[in-house]
């Protein structure tokens, strides 16, 4: 008989190591390594038809024709809608809405007279219809099972053929010719092989639903994200209502989009002036505001940054930040203390960005730097000034992109003023909005008070 082989896979990065060992060679991580039983190698004739190279001129344009969600923040993530025969991943905390999110866009695509499938490996079908009275997406087109055996569902998925396909989780479906328990980096990896086979092959649209690890990546190797047309991922904070919706990778559209959605008990809704409600709470009097000016992808967002400097009470000042990075909110700290002579150096600060929105530009530093400023002066900034520009380590203010849309979103907002780099160049002028040049950070906290 012969002896079952056997191997290390790190669940990370997917190196292989023929023995255990506590820290991973490929990413460096320590605890990754899962044994996972070797499959024999299958010999045989190559069948199959044997592809030619061709002349990228003769191949034949096509223009995919795409599948509208029935929610415009989706298809404007999407790059216009889902393109039939595609393969995209949705990751995101737990319970952060991703199932009702995914009920939503089947029942959607279900009046249009296609077929979902929604496959669950987590829920029984009951617990599902349930949310889909709550959510009110039940229709005679949206199909639900509830199973973890892979084979079955494509059998399913086959017998059935549907428009959408929804897998919901790929940590536990499981294919039974794998000894690798289910979510294992071998199962991962043989299931959305799977999945993108029967996503081309029989041209239906398949979203896979991750988890993710504690550092917010999804979990499971990384060839998984390789794999997929597109990998969406799902944020916010659990006790806001703002949900977020962004793409780090699709092959049919842009990568630097951005949806907001607001959670309500009948599901979500989307948010079509996403500015509007992050300053709808905003009070103007208090020092320590600052509105910034950020872009995700073609669209622009006007946030509210706040700011507090207080008098420590321990040897080492506490630096916090959420929703801004916290690597220059530090830097910002160390201008503002050695080119402006502000004294932070025994002060705690902790800067905010309202509303549960992570921003990691460079183009809100002035804004930052600002907030910061009139928090330890104790003065508060004008009601109508908006803040754009990227702070540089000798405190000069330095040129950001895509200046007109900002501004633009600023004048629709009834701003009055805004300060942008004075080396930026802006041939389009708005009425009502006074635009002031600023070289320096020194130079704008003149201009500002």
């Amino acid at each position: 008989m012969a002896k079952t082989k056997t191997q290390y896979v790190c669940g990370a990065c997917g190196h292989v190591e023929i023995k255990w060992m506590g820290r991973c060679p490929g990413c460096g991580e320590w605890n990754t390594l899962i044994e996972e039983t070797v499959a024999p190698v299958r010999t045989g004739p190559v069948t199959g038809v044997r592809m030619q190279p061709m002349p990228i001129e003769s191949i034949p344009p096509q223009t995919e024709q795409r599948v509208r969600t029935g929610l415009a923040e989706c298809d404007f993530v999407l790059g216009g809608g889902i393109v039939p025969g595609s393969l995209m991943l949705i990751g995101g905390d737990p319970g952060i809405g991703k199932s009702t999110l995914l009920l939503q866009l089947s029942q959607s695509i279900a009046t249009q007279n296609k077929r979902v499938l929604y496959v669950s490996g987590e829920e029984s079908a009951n617990q599902i219809r349930l949310r889909a009275e709550r959510l009110g997406t039940v229709h005679q087109n949206l199909y639900v099972l509830a199973e973890t055996d892979l084979d079955l569902v494509v059998e399913s998925a086959t017998a059935l053929k549907p428009d959408f396909l929804i897998i919901d989780s790929i940590q536990t479906v499981f294919r039974p010719s794998l000894t690798s328990a289910p979510g294992s980096v071998a199962q991962v990896r043989e299931c959305t092989g799977v999945l993108l086979r029967l996503a081309k092959q029989q041209n239906i649209a398949t979203f896979i639903v991750g988890h993710v690890t504690k550092d917010g990546a999804i979990a499971g190797p990384r060839m998984l994200e390789h794999m997929v047309d597109a990998v969406l991922y799902f944020e916010g904070e659990r006790h806001h209502m703002y949900r977020v919706l962004r793409a780090v990778k699709n092959r049919f559209g842009s990568t630097n989009e951005l949806a907001v959605f607001e959670m309500h008990d009948d599901g979500l809704r989307e948010v079509s002036n996403p500015s509007l409600l992050f300053l709808s709470e905003r009070d103007r009097a208090v020092p320590g505001s600052a509105v910034v000016a950020a872009m995700e992808g073609r669209r622009p967002l006007l946030l509210e940054v706040q700011a507090l400097v207080a008098p420590t009470g321990f040897g080492t000042p506490r630096r916090m930040s959420t929703g801004a990075d916290h690597s220059r909110v530090s830097m910002l700290l160390a201008v503002l203390e050695r080119r402006l002579g502000l004294q932070v150096q025994a002060s705690d600060a902790y800067v905010n960005v309202a509303g549960g929105v992570r921003v990691d530009e460079p183009a809100v530093d002035l804004g930052i730097a600002l907030a910061l400023v009139s928090s330890h002066r104790d003065r508060p900034l004008a009601a109508g000034d908006l803040y754009i520009g990227e702070v540089g380590l000798t405190g000069e203010v330095r040129t950001v992109t895509r200046l007109a849309e900002r501004l633009r979103e600023a004048h629709k907002l009834g701003f009055t003023r805004c300060f942008i780099p004075a080396g930026q160049s802006l041939s389009e002028t708005f009425s009502g909005l006074e635009i002031v040049p600023i070289k320096s950070l020194q130079d704008a906290i003149q201009r500002a008070f």
